[in-house]
């Protein structure tokens, strides 16, 4: 039988295995977030960029609960 010094050692060894695992984690999350946190994704296009999509087209009501219905926007 195992005794009891044996069995909280265990236990303690797994208890720092867990912490450090979970730091390593902890930090490296902090460090993807620091470096992706000024990253600007929607940055004005450069170039020859044309605009696609305009939001001036005037719908009814109908139209509009149809385009829901069918594509769920």
């Amino acid at each position: 039988m195992r005794s009891f010094a044996r069995y909280v050692k265990d236990v303690v060894k797994l208890f720092v295995l867990f912490v450090l695992c979970t730091s390593i984690f902890y930090f490296g999350l902090q460090a993807m977030h620091s470096e992706y946190q000024d990253y600007h994704r929607y940055d004005p296009p450069e170039g020859n960029a044309i605009k696609v999509s305009s939001n001036n087209i005037d719908y009814d009501w109908m139209d509009r609960l149809s385009i829901l219905f069918r594509l769920g926007e």
